[in-house]
């Protein structure tokens, strides 16, 4: 009775082994559309730099027409604002953009990416709002609706650096995040960039709530960290990457 069992047993679990063998290929060749690759791969279509997804084809209209408002506005801003700083400002814009632009072109012809030839009605609308202004107005002015688009576009530079598969549009977010992060540091020195407004417009467009460490209670001098040093006795050849701007001020 033992034995009639145990073959039983044997048999039953031969057909599910068999069983299970025969649903997985089933199963690896299911049809996964709907899923975040699926919906990758259906908007990318392959080039000889690697797939070129639909993040990357818009990271590339956006550079094109940053460069479509952002250069005439620096130009503006030579030509107009009161202050030498505010007219650095625009002339880092104005280089920056115009060589950017190039690259973007440059990158569009090969991967046959259409690009505008004019600004959004948006951005159209951030340039009248400039030409009305004047003086001190009209630095504020350039330098928030500026320095807010660079932060924007900053974001989505990082993520298609991050992601794209396209050694093209990889090249391209290396060289735009240099050009943007210039433009943004030039934008700050202007001494107008309203930060408290870009934090509250920021946290407006947020759907997570924040998180970190707990807020300091002031109440006593906080542990001071262990400094991050290599051990042992290697050299290193490299160096640090110089700071972008001045030394932070002291309290």
């Amino acid at each position: 009775m033992l034995r009639r069992v145990n073959g039983t047993a044997l048999i039953i679990a031969a057909l599910v082994a068999t069983l299970g063998a025969l649903a997985f290929p089933v199963w690896s060749y299911a049809d996964r559309s709907g899923t975040a690759e699926a919906d990758l791969n259906a908007s990318s279509v392959a080039t000889q730099w690697g797939p070129l997804s639909a993040t990357d084809r818009d990271f590339l209209v956006k550079v094109r027409l940053a460069g479509l408002w952002e250069l005439p506005a620096g130009q503006q801003a030579i030509e107009r604002a009161p202050s030498e700083g505010v007219k650095l400002a625009g002339d880092h814009l104005v280089v920056g953009h115009t060589d950017l632009d190039r690259r973007a072109r440059d990158v569009a012809a090969k991967l046959g990416v259409e690009l505008p030839n004019q600004p959004t009605g948006q951005q159209q609308g951030w340039l009248r709002e400039l030409t009305a202004a004047s003086g001190q107005e009209y630095e504020q002015k350039f330098a928030n609706l500026l320095r807010a688009a660079h932060g924007k576009v900053f974001a989505l530079i990082a993520q298609v650096r991050h992601t794209t598969r396209n050694s093209l549009i990889r090249q391209l977010a290396s060289d735009a995040n240099q050009t943007v992060l210039d433009h943004i540091t030039m934008l700050e020195r202007t001494g107008f960039v309203d930060f408290d407004g870009l934090a509250r417009e920021a946290a407006g467009a947020s759907t997570a709530g924040p998180s970190g460490p707990p807020v300091p209670s002031g109440a006593g001098v906080p542990q001071v960290p262990v400094p991050v040093t290599p051990s042992g006795d290697q050299s290193f050849t490299s160096r640090p990457v110089p700071p972008t701007m001045a030394p932070l001020p002291q309290p």
